[in-house]
């Protein structure tokens, strides 16, 4: 661990981790809550899985120890933020597009059940339609 402000370092930690230390905590500093959750969530379940291989190391079953509980905690949390980011991603209704759509896809019964022209178009008239070709037999 790094050591506190006013103390001088551990003899057995460099000063070159010391410092990344420093380095990561202010570029963590900066992070939205979601990604800072998504983080601190990461470093949980990695810190318990090696607490579960050095119990593993040691001969102990760690699915009777409590840290099986904890991992199994951590994963409903990271399922929980992984809903949220899906919600987040997921796409939005423009209401105005919608209703422009269901506008200009409306018949209009004057017409004998034609679509109302779109506005800015002027509508077709017989030569531009098509005739239907005969079905051969």
């Amino acid at each position: 661990m790094a050591a506190a402000e006013g103390e001088t370092p551990a003899e057995d930690e460099p000063r070159e981790i010391e410092d990344q230390l420093r380095g990561f905590e202010g570029s963590v500093g900066s992070l939205d809550p979601l990604e800072q959750a998504k983080l601190d969530l990461m470093s949980a379940y990695t810190l318990n899985s090696l607490f579960w291989m050095y119990l593993v190391t040691r001969g102990i079953n760690p699915r009777e120890h409590a840290v099986k509980q904890e991992l199994e905690r951590i994963r409903t949390y990271m399922m929980r933020v992984k809903d949220i980011t899906d919600r987040k991603k997921a796409a939005r209704l423009d209401k105005g597009a919608a209703a422009r759509f269901v506008r200009n896809a409306l018949y209009d019964a004057e017409e004998g059940g034609a679509k109302r022209p779109t506005p800015g178009r002027a509508p077709k008239t017989q030569t531009q339609i098509p005739a239907k070709r005969p079905k051969n037999k």
